[in-house]
């Protein structure tokens, strides 16, 4: 099993240092995505005092010709905070910070949907917008290579490994367990996870979250992810197909629902919206998914529990179909429906604004009109 060479240096020698008093001073890691619209990256600058609100926070730049974000002869770009978390590798006081970034002119960059996102939602906060998405992900070496797969070969088929337990059926279970623990300390608002179809393969879910607090809460669920494999030397994985042939894909199927949904008789305006999203498909296939749908036509098969990208469908309790209705709100007649759709390195920003502008904004076309 290829591991990263950094995991091998003692963790003992470093908890050493990392229990040295740090005085009055706060580390505070600015976190954004960069140029590829499914990357991270962060930062850490040293602040005189502890920031209790996002206002408290400086705003600072970082060289985004070495994150695809801008030419190397007008590179400074600007982070705006736009989020705070506890930091659950240096612990309290320090903060995780999720940033905005702004180009030269202060105007948003191309892969910073944040702010459009937060627009759209403001125009529909009357109507408490919650959603809660499944983030499903591959645990790798550095090689590349599937987690406690044979280094030649495959594992048996799938089927026993779904919510499996055990050495042969769960591969890779601390780092789903530091992960929880770490979003948990962290104020993530996680809500659970299991072992996937594919061995090796994980999802954790977060929400329900209002507006907004899905993308925030997302994003730093996941950069928390990939500092976890990180400690641990491996790989997380958010491709939406990481192993070609009989194995099942990775998604980030999206939860939405209303205060109207959730109230009695919203089945009606559940199937309202599913009315609207069945006229719009092609718009929301490029918006799930970072490459316009590229990388969901690898995925959305209509095979291994998926759709096909080239129709759209609904059903209760079909995992076939773009949107789930969940049985439990069929015989109800009211909750949320279930988004199958969006890829696992989709940007949650534009997904969500996506479900928003068809659904409550009931925007037509494949285009997203300007406010």
């Amino acid at each position: 099993m290829a591991t990263s060479s950094s995991a091998t240096l003692s963790k003992t020698v470093k908890q050493q240092y990392m229990e040295l008093p740090q005085g009055d001073k706060v580390q505070a890691m600015y976190i954004w995505v960069d140029g590829t619209g499914e990357g991270l990256r962060c930062k850490t600058r040293t602040l005189d005092f502890e920031p209790k609100s996002i206002e408290d926070l400086p705003e600072w730049n970082f060289d985004g010709s070495s994150t695809s974000q801008s030419e190397g002869s007008n590179s400074d770009m600007y982070l705006m905070p736009a989020a705070m978390f506890r930091d659950p590798f240096r612990k309290d006081p320090n903060k995780l910070v999720l940033c905005d970034v702004l180009k030269y002119n202060r105007k948003p960059a191309e892969t910073n949907l944040r702010i459009t996102c937060k627009k759209i939602m403001e125009m529909v906060e009357d109507q408490i917008p919650w959603f809660g998405m499944e983030q499903e992900y591959t645990i790798l070496g550095t090689d590349g290579h599937p987690f406690g797969w044979p280094s030649n070969g495959f594992p048996g088929p799938q089927g026993p490994y779904y919510c499996g337990v055990g050495a042969d059926k769960a591969y890779g279970r601390d780092v789903v367990e530091a992960h929880y623990r770490a979003c948990l300390y962290a104020g993530v608002d996680i809500y659970g996870t299991n072992a996937e179809v594919m061995p090796a393969q994980w999802e954790f879910q977060v929400g329900p979250c209002e507006g907004i607090n899905m993308g925030d809460h997302l994003w730093v669920a996941r950069f928390i992810l990939h500092r976890v494999c990180e400690d641990f030397g491996v790989v997380a994985s958010f491709d939406p197909k990481p192993i070609p042939g009989n194995w099942n894909g990775a998604g980030c199927h999206t939860n939405f629902s209303t205060k109207e949904m959730r109230e009695e008789g919203g089945l009606k305006a559940i199937e309202e919206s599913i009315e609207k999203l069945g006229k719009r498909h092609n718009y929301h296939i490029r918006a799930y998914d970072p490459k316009g749908g590229l990388d969901n036509a690898r995925r959305l098969t209509g095979h291994h529990e998926t759709s096909n990208i080239h129709e759209f469908s609904a059903g209760v309790a079909n995992r076939g179909a773009s949107i789930r209705i969940p049985r439990m709100v069929g015989q109800e007649k009211k909750g949320y429906f279930e988004d199958r759709r969006p890829s696992a390195n989709c940007d949650p920003y534009g997904v969500t604004e996506a479900l928003i502008r068809t659904c409550l904004l009931s925007e037509e076309g494949d285009e997203p009109a300007e406010y």
